[in-house]
């Protein structure tokens, strides 16, 4: 069978297990950056607070959340990790997702993570635990029992019709 007929054979929507995976990932290097942001002292201008382990962890999270949001979660790195090494050790998944609430989510976390990164560039002291925490409860919700919060959000604000559903297919 070809790439295309695999393509055209599968069903619509993602593979669930997919996005929890990126989630365990993300939810233990979000942890590393709130271990590490609770030890380091804040730093006396702002090159040094960007060179900080925390700050450049949390910096590439911030690029992972942004490629998740704006490229989709179809193409997170993670997600070709999963499809690669680990789905094909799993049995086929017994439903599927639309993809929209957890590239939805992405931009939560990008939102989240990018604002904690921009407050501990200019100094305000504890921005980065507090922002990394907030993002680290939301992945480990996700990663060990399957709640997205973002993904909750975005199923809120389509019913509240502040946002649109998205018609895309995965």
């Amino acid at each position: 069978m070809t790439a295309a007929e695999r393509e055209t054979a599968q069903p619509f929507g993602i593979d669930p297990r997919g996005p929890r995976f990126g989630a365990t990932i993300t939810s233990v290097l979000l942890l590393v950056v709130v271990l590490l942001g609770l030890t380091e002292p804040l730093g006396a201008d702002v090159v040094e607070r960007a060179l900080q382990p925390s700050a450049l962890l949390l910096t590439v999270l911030v690029a992972l959340f942004a490629w998740g949001a704006f490229a989709g979660i179809q193409k997170h790195p993670y997600g070709a990790v999963y499809r690669r090494l680990i789905a094909p050790r799993l049995a086929p998944p017994t439903e599927r997702e639309h993809p929209a609430p957890p590239t939805f989510a992405q931009l939560v976390g990008l939102l989240v993570t990018a604002t904690g990164l921009v407050l501990h560039l200019i100094g305000l002291p504890g921005a980065l635990v507090v922002a990394a925490g907030a993002a680290f409860i939301a992945a480990f919700l996700n990663a060990a029992f399957a709640y997205c919060l973002g993904c909750q959000l975005y199923v809120l604000l389509v019913r509240a019709g502040i946002i649109r559903r998205s018609a895309a297919r995965a």
